[in-house]
């Protein structure tokens, strides 16, 4: 069975990918319901690169029109996956944000100020000492607030670090925390199982199998095998029949 260990890996291992895909242009899938499924996919996919000609096309005119306007051109941007970062990025964040505010422990406050006298202390030493043990205290709980292992509402919360975190929860790694409990375990289980499957998804980089409702003429099931980058292939369990996107293969 796949651990949420392992999901998290995944989502932390394939952020920067889904970064990187967000800004090049599209590539076709390799996977769909069946091969009209993956034709259709083709022509879905011009329409919105025509879609996206029409638009930036727009967008140059109104730049040359306001000679003002100056910096970068604008890069294919897809949208899709920009909607799969911030689903993943939520949800993971959330589920860090929650997990911290009930197994973190708070930092380490700050002494409180003393008010000095001339009689607070008996010697320049015993001054000495408990200016050093301030110092000493201050510099702990600064330690302690700036942890790297401590999950922080404010800063850096992307899904990698998030990811990251949380898998260290998992694993019972050392830091401000306690140990999760197991609600709190099955809580990441299934944040980081759906956030990782959105991620494989979305990339097409996990092999899938679907079974279609259309029967072949033997009447065998159909099965359609797909993606890890794969052109789809469909096989009729029954006689053995092989379609590709080309037509009857075997």
């Amino acid at each position: 069975m796949t651990t949420a260990a392992t999901h998290l890996r995944t989502i932390a291992l394939h952020w920067t990918d889904l970064q990187e895909a967000a800004g090049t242009p599209s590539q076709i899938g390799a996977f769909g319901l069946g091969l009209r499924g993956y034709l259709a996919r083709l022509d879905h996919a011009d329409a919105e690169q025509l879609e996206y000609e029409r638009h930036q096309a727009a967008h140059l005119r109104s730049l040359e029109r306001d000679p003002i306007q100056l910096g970068d051109r604008p890069v294919p941007v897809r949208l899709h996956i920009l909607d799969t970062m911030c689903v993943v990025e939520a949800a993971l964040v959330q589920c860090a944000d929650d997990i911290a505010a009930a197994a973190q422990r708070a930092p380490i406050p700050m002494p409180a100020a003393r008010k000095v006298t001339g009689s607070t202390y008996r010697s320049m030493r015993e001054a000495r000492i408990a200016y050093e043990e301030r110092q000493r205290q201050v510099q702990l709980a600064l330690a302690d607030q700036h942890d790297p292992k401590r999950w922080k509402y404010t800063g850096r919360r992307t899904a990698s670090h998030a990811a990251l975190w949380l898998l260290a929860r998992v694993e019972r790694m050392p830091g401000p925390c306690r140990r999760i409990t197991e609600q709190e375990e099955q809580r990441i289980v299934t944040v980081a199982a759906g956030a990782a499957d959105r991620i494989e998804r979305t990339l097409d980089i996990a092999a899938q199998r679907r079974t279609l409702e259309q029967r072949c003429g033997c009447g065998g099931k159909i099965d359609i095998h797909g993606g890890e980058g794969k052109t789809p292939i469909g096989h009729c369990t029954g006689c053995g029949r092989i379609w590709t996107e080309e037509g009857v293969a075997v």
